[in-house]
């Protein structure tokens, strides 16, 4: 029989009060009351934020965006099929965030900025919120250098600053991501960061846009984000924030972007 002595039991007794922690996690958790179509009505989230991302029980993240009187109304950023009504949802207390950087150039990410280029994972040490204020009118500077094109016809009838806002119209397969795409090209050399954002198009489109950039060199200064048509429609609502989000954090490096 072994004999068992008192000294090492109350050393051990000792050492584990000494070790206990004592800290309270609190955690905000609802249940589903409503799945479908990639929007989940649930319950019992009364101190979800809105833009708060929400964890469900297979792991898939939500953005709380509705905040009604008795539920709260997310989207979630995934395909949902593990999800049923009557399961549980967990707030995180964090607001959506998208990692940015230098890492980003010469690389095509989804909407939530995660590399489907095959290259790696980005080496990214920072992050900015989806949704971030807008510096002032006065805090911006006013537009005072030109952006050409490449296209002589452009440049010479609609100038285009740095900075300046510039829509592309008209029909189908009349060319506007062609131009999109030379302008990008044109920028060799200019100190320009590029920020294309696709979305609903066909992943072999999206392939033969970065081979082209690829090809003419243009895809060391230019990120690709790219939210296709078999994406969840989460995450092509969200593709053009994250372009946004991206192209906010080079202008604040001094950096202009397209």
């Amino acid at each position: 029989m072994i004999s068992i002595r008192p000294d090492e039991i109350s050393s051990i007794i000792r050492q584990q009060i000494e070790s206990y922690d004592q800290d309270v996690q609190v955690s905000n958790v609802g249940t589903i009351l409503q799945v479908g179509d990639g929007i989940a009505r649930i319950y019992g989230l009364e101190q979800a934020m809105a833009g708060e991302l929400l964890e469900f029980a297979d792991g898939t993240i939500g953005i709380a965006l509705n905040l009604e009187e008795d539920n709260v109304g997310a989207v979630l950023m995934g395909d949902g099929f593990g999800i049923q009504e009557g399961s549980t949802v967990k707030s995180t207390g964090k607001i959506a965030e998208v990692p940015v950087g230098e890492a980003l150039i010469g690389r095509v990410v989804d909407a939530l900025v995660r590399p489907i280029d095959g290259k790696g994972a980005l080496e990214t040490t920072e992050s900015r919120l989806l949704e971030s204020p807008a510096p002032g009118i006065i805090d911006r500077r006013s537009v005072y250098e030109p952006l050409q094109t490449g296209i002589t016809a452009i440049d010479a009838m609609i100038p285009i600053g740095r900075g300046q806002r510039e829509l592309i119209i008209g029909d189908r397969q009349t060319g506007k991501t062609s131009i999109a795409l030379d302008t990008i090209i044109n920028q060799a050399d200019q100190d320009v960061i590029c920020i294309y954002v696709a979305i609903g198009q066909k992943a072999s489109s999206v392939a033969q846009v970065v081979g082209s950039l690829q090809e003419k060199g243009a895809l060391d200064y230019t990120v690709i984000v790219a939210a296709n048509a078999n994406d969840p429609a989460t995450l092509q609502y969200l593709a053009p924030y994250a372009g946004a989000t991206i192209a906010e954090y080079f202008m604040y490096k001094g950096k202009a972007t397209l």
